[in-house]
């Protein structure tokens, strides 16, 4: 994540919570006071976030805040494990807990269920990675933990790629007609990818020589049958109702790619607290 994409963010955060100040923390403690915290893991997680985002929010609100020990993104804490050590400005530490620990706590559920997908599928040769169902404002962040957490990203926004899906099938008529409309305004540098749920229009998908095939909400017997028919004629996707419970038999379909909109719509927060020394 690039400093300058992330800055403004960050800014907005701390000004939704900060917004005109913080009376009870600025009636009690003066700018001379001095804290040290720690966030702390409350069950087992894999870290994210804590030097990139969590940080910066402190430092944000006060330069002079100061980070000890911190464990860095995608390595595996158990219960009670120190994530990030603080210290620095009592009003600093207490003005960015909530805004920190809200994001942090978001993204190592992320990165906790993402690695648990990785991990159901390890030894195939399969990518697992992300959709555009994120939480609105926070995609960069959500995709940067799916990452952390051993994933890939897919599309960022409608503007990386060509994703023929069914409504725009549906509307325009046919994967043939839409696939024509297409190559006449995208680039060549631009793949095409086409979301299918039947035989008959992967066959279609072949005919029209997509680069990725999408094999939406089928089951496992039809998706071998989809793998033999591609042939390594395209990219294969499969998306559709993924789960920890069967992303393994999905993969062994022999799909390049699983694409698992639970990662971001649906990963738990994890359970942190910043524990005053």
């Amino acid at each position: 994540m690039d400093a300058y994409l992330l800055d403004p963010l960050l800014d907005r955060f701390i000004h939704e919570d900060l917004e005109h100040g913080d009376i009870t923390t600025d009636a009690i403690f003066t700018d001379k006071d001095q804290s040290h915290a720690y966030f702390t893991a409350r069950e087992p997680l894999v870290a994210a976030g804590m030097a990139k985002v969590a940080w910066p929010i402190f430092s944000k609100l006060n330069p002079k805040t100061t980070y000890g020990r911190v464990l860095q993104d995608g390595k595996y804490a158990d219960k009670g494990d120190i994530l990030l050590e603080l210290i620095g400005p009592t009003r600093a530490l207490l003005r960015g807990e909530r805004v920190a620990l809200n994001l942090v706590q978001r993204l190592c559920g992320i990165a906790t269920l993402t690695a648990a997908f990785v991990a159901a599928v390890d030894g195939l040769d399969v990518k697992i990675v992300d959709t555009r169902k994120t939480t609105p404002g926070l995609r960069m962040l959500e995709k940067y933990a799916v990452r952390v957490g051993g994933g890939s990203n897919h599309r960022f926004s409608l503007s990386d790629g060509v994703m023929i899906k069914d409504n725009h099938i549906a509307a325009c008529g046919s994967i043939t007609d839409a696939v024509k409309r297409v190559r006449k305004l995208v680039p060549h540098t631009i793949n095409i990818e086409v979301e299918t749920d039947t035989m008959a229009q992967v066959e279609e998908c072949l005919a029209c020589r997509v680069g990725v095939i999408m094999l939406d909400n089928m089951d496992t017997k039809t998706m071998e049958e989809a793998v033999k028919l591609i042939d390594g004629r395209a990219v294969i996707e499969a998306s559709g109702g993924v789960s920890l419970d069967t992303v393994r038999a999905i993969a062994e379909t022999g799909v390049d790619v699983i694409s698992v909109g639970g990662l971001t719509h649906s990963a738990p927060a994890c359970d942190i607290g910043m524990d005053w020394c």
